[in-house]
């Protein structure tokens, strides 16, 4: 439980889509995949900024993918996706992401990324630059992309 002193992490909102999910409407394990680079996405352009994410500023190669499972999201499963700075390095950054269904504490989903700087002409690891390392640290503590509509006002 999250006390009102203590700061939220980063936060990404999806909902689970049919098409994402088997016969049974259970999300296929490779999805998460999906949801976890989806959450990375909205996590650096929080960071970094979207003209420096998408603009091709700031280039970057996952390296490492670890995910383990101890439930599974279902079809229209809203899921929240936490996401923190777990270690900083001189060229690579490692991100950790924990998965719950939107009103529950427990979590469904735990990965990791590890995640190399590379220079974007050359395609070869370079050494994060301060700027980029400072906000990196800071990690968007607080904020929130919502793509499941959980935070819009529903009228009618």
């Amino acid at each position: 439980m999250t006390t009102t002193n203590e700061i939220q992490p980063f936060r990404y909102y999806l909902r689970v889509r049919y098409g994402e999910c088997d016969q049974q409407g259970v999300v296929y394990n490779a999805r998460y995949a999906d949801y976890v680079d989806l959450a990375c996405t909205e996590f650096l352009n929080a960071v970094l900024g979207r003209a420096s994410v998408s603009g091709g500023g700031f280039e970057m190669q996952v390296v490492k993918l670890l995910i383990e499972w101890t439930a599974s999201a279902r079809n229209d499963d809203t899921l929240e996706i936490s996401v923190r700075l777990a270690k900083m390095g001189t060229t690579s950054f490692a991100l950790g992401f924990e998965m719950r269904k939107v009103g529950s504490s427990n979590v469904i989903v735990t990965a990791e990324t590890v995640n190399v700087h590379i220079e974007p002409k050359a395609w070869v690891k370079s050494p994060l630059p301060e700027a980029m390392r400072a906000k990196l640290s800071h990690a968007a503590r607080g904020h929130f992309v919502d793509h499941a509509g959980v935070f819009t006002p529903k009228t009618g």
